[in-house]
């Protein structure tokens, strides 16, 4: 079955250059036009990724992408958005987005994102042979994707995920933000690389607040980023 991306913008215009590539390229397109429609929708038909843009009439594309984490509804989200301040980027990442794409964009990257972020989603299912992997107090299921510190379930995005499986996986080993970008977003990224920074900032927060025993993840000064060897 052909993945279902809803796309959320008020301007009919944009709805109807990414229906027309996205169809193009096999996807099937839902659209909505504002944030309660939007919500609705994802309620509704279940799609398997959403592009949402920020700037939406009533409730805005951040309360959309902050309802729908509190609705433990998982499914990747790439934000549109006409605000090209960092610290509007940062914010739609800080409440669940995945990715995001500034305007104008590239119709191609946009495309390239959208292929990325659902390949990524698809991660657990691609590792489910792998097992479970546990590291000092942290036990990652890719069967269930789940993620436990001790006994608590740590509720995670797609992207923290493949980013923490990826770490675990490779204890010790050192991962630039470049091999980051590569191996985790899955394409040329064109974008500067704080969108590393914010999600290994997320996992910090949501792990480390919880384990008992110290920092996982560890700063590699100059270089980027590695997982604490037990």
């Amino acid at each position: 079955m052909a993945p279902k991306i809803l796309v959320v913008d008020d301007e009919v215009n944009i709805l109807r250059l990414l229906q027309v590539n996205l169809e193009k390229e096999g996807f099937e397109v839902i659209l909505a036009t504002n944030g309660n429609e939007a919500l609705e929708r994802v309620r509704q038909c279940r799609p398997d990724l959403v592009i949402l843009d920020l700037m939406l009439p009533g409730i805005d594309g951040l309360e959309v992408a902050k309802r729908l984490r509190r609705e433990d509804i998982w499914i990747p989200i790439l934000i549109l958005t006409a605000r090209s301040s960092e610290v509007d980027k940062v914010v739609g990442l800080e409440v669940g987005a995945d990715d995001y794409l500034t305007k104008p964009f590239s119709v191609r990257e946009l495309v390239a994102r959208t292929r990325a972020l659902l390949r990524r989603a698809s991660l657990a299912d691609r590792n489910m042979d792998k097992g479970k992997v546990t590291v000092g107090s942290i036990v990652l299921d890719p069967e269930r994707h789940e993620v436990y510190v001790g006994d608590q379930l740590v509720e995670l995005t797609p992207t923290e995920f493949a980013l923490l499986e990826l770490l675990m996986r490779n204890p010790g080993r050192v991962y630039t933000r470049e091999m980051l970008l590569d191996r985790i977003w899955g394409y040329d990224y064109t974008g500067d690389t704080r969108i590393v920074d914010v999600h290994v900032s997320h996992l910090r927060d949501k792990i480390e607040s919880i384990a008992k025993d110290g920092r996982y993840i560890i700063t590699v000064r100059g270089l980027g980023y590695k997982f604490r060897e037990m």
